[in-house]
C-alpha cells in the first residue's frame, strides 16, 4: 500500500510531541506514568470508540502517536495488554455489561492486565491447553497453571483461556473468562528468574477450590474464536513503533563501533550493514501490511523477521564490544551488587527469548507452510 501522512498527521504529530514533552515523568512509579497517559486521553485511542474517556485517532495518526512514544524514550507501557489486546477484544465480542465495566478504568490507566494463555508442557501450542473451569452457578472454578505471564505481579485481571467442556480436545470447549487476580490463597504468582537477573515473567497457579471467574466473554465454548481474535490485533503500529526502538539500539551498537575498532574491520562491517538493511525491510512490510487483516501469514512473516533480527542484534553488540563484552560495568560484591548488566549486555541476553516467545519460530514456519503455501497438515499424535 502507499502511507503518507497527511497535514492533520503532522498536527497530530505536534500536539504528541509537545504533551509529551510536558509531561514525561521525572521519576515516580510506572502506575503513575498510565494515569498520567489516561489523564491526557492517550490510552485507546485505536479502540475506535470515544465513550470511556479515551481520544480517537485514525490508522496513520496511531502510528504518529506510537512513533512518538518511541522517539521521546518514554517508559515501557504497564496497561499496554489491557488497552491493545483485552480492550478491542471486548469492542468486538463483550457484552455492553462488560464494556461499561472494564473500558474506562483501562482507558484512565487505572486497572492492569495480563495474559493467561500459555501452559507447562503446551508451549506455543495454545490449543494444548489443560486449565479447566467448571461452572457453579453464575460463576466458574478455576483450576490450572499459567506460564510465562508478564506483568502478573502487577495486574489487576487476567483474562485466561481454559477448557470448560469436559472431555474436549484441542481448540473445542475452550472459553475466554475474566479472573480478578485479587484472590489470596486462591491464585499463586511464581516471578521466574531470567539469566538477565530480571522476572518479568511468572508462573500463575488457580485453585479450583476457590479461584473464582465470573465474566465469560464470547459465550461458553467460543472461547478459541476469541483468542484467535485478539492474536489479530495491533500488528502493524505495533510494529512500526517497535521499530523505532530497533533503530534507536542499532544506532548505539553503530556508535559503539565507530568509537572503537569494530569499524574497521570488514566481516563486522557487512554485518552492521545487512542490520541496517533489514530493519528498512520489516518497516517497508509493516507498512504494506498495515491495517489489513486478510493475509493468514503476515503476523508469522512479521514475528519471524522482527524476532531474528533483534536476537541477531544483541549478537552483534557483543561482537562489536569484543572482550569486554564479558565484564559487567561495576565491580561484583555479593553484599550489594551481585548481578549488574549494562543495556548492551541486557539486550543481548533477553533477546535468545525473542524468537521463542510470542509463538516460536518453529511454530510460525507451520503456520505459513499450513496456511498460506497449503502443505500437508503436521501429524498430531493422541
Amino acid at each position: 500500500m502507499e502511507f503518507r501522512f497527511g497535514p492533520e498527521d503532522d498536527a497530530f504529530r505536534e500536539d504528541a510531541r509537545a504533551w509529551l514533552a510536558q509531561h514525561l515523568p521525572r521519576g515516580g512509579q510506572p502506575g503513575d506514568w498510565e494515569r498520567e497517559l489516561g489523564r491526557g486521553g492517550w490510552i485507546g485511542i485505536g479502540w475506535g470508540e470515544a465513550a470511556y474517556g479515551n481520544r480517537t485517532a485514525g490508522l496513520t495518526q496511531q502510528v504518529v502517536w506510537a512513533e512518538e512514544y518511541a522517539r521521546a524514550k518514554a517508559p515501557p507501557r504497564t496497561g499496554h495488554i489491557g488497552e491493545n489486546l483485552l480492550a478491542p477484544t471486548l469492542i468486538a465480542h463483550g457484552t455492553p455489561a462488560q464494556k461499561r465495566r472494564f473500558l474506562p478504568p483501562i482507558a484512565r490507566g487505572e486497572e492492569l492486565w495480563c495474559q493467561g494463555y500459555s501452559e507447562p508442557g503446551a508451549g506455543s501450542d495454545l490449543a494444548g491447553i489443560r486449565t479447566v473451569a467448571r461452572r457453579d452457578g453464575d460463576t466458574f472454578r478455576v483450576t490450572g497453571q499459567k506460564i510465562w505471564t508478564s506483568l502478573a505481579r502487577e495486574a489487576h485481571w487476567c483474562f485466561v483461556l481454559a477448557r470448560t467442556e469436559e472431555g474436549s480436545r484441542r481448540h473445542h470447549g475452550l472459553s475466554f473468562l475474566l479472573v480478578p487476580m485479587d484472590q489470596p490463597g486462591r491464585i499463586e504468582v511464581r516471578p521466574i528468574r531470567q539469566m538477565t537477573g530480571t522476572s518479568e515473567f511468572n508462573e500463575v497457579f488457580f485453585d479450583g477450590a476457590e479461584a473464582r471467574a465470573e465474566h465469560l466473554v464470547g459465550g461458553e465454548g467460543n472461547g478459541w474464536q476469541v483468542a484467535m481474535s485478539l492474536l489479530a490485533l495491533e500488528r502493524g503500529v505495533s510494529t512500526l513503533a517497535q521499530q523505532v526502538g530497533f533503530a534507536a539500539e542499532l544506532e548505539r551498537v553503530l556508535a559503539l563501533a565507530v568509537s572503537g575498532s569494530g569499524a574497521l574491520d570488514p566481516a563486522l562491517r557487512a554485518r552492521l550493514v545487512a542490520q541496517w538493511a533489514e530493519l528498512k525491510v520489516m518497516r517497508w512490510n509493516a507498512l504494506r501490511t498495515l491495517g489489513s487483516s486478510g493475509d493468514p501469514g503476515a503476523p508469522s512473516v512479521a514475528k519471524l523477521l522482527w524476532g531474528g533480527w533483534h536476537r541477531r542484534l544483541g549478537e552483534l553488540a557483543m561482537a562489536v564490544r569484543g572482550a569486554a563484552a564479558t565484564v559487567g560495568p561495576y565491580d561484583w560484591d555479593a553484599g550489594s551488587r551481585p548481578y549488574e548488566l549494562d543495556p548492551l549486555q541486557h539486550l543481548f541476553l533477553f533477546t535468545r527469548a525473542d524468537t521463542i516467545y510470542g509463538g516460536s519460530d518453529e511454530i510460525q514456519r507451520t503456520i505459513i507452510a499450513e496456511r498460506v503455501l497449503g502443505l500437508p497438515r503436521e501429524v498430531r499424535i493422541p
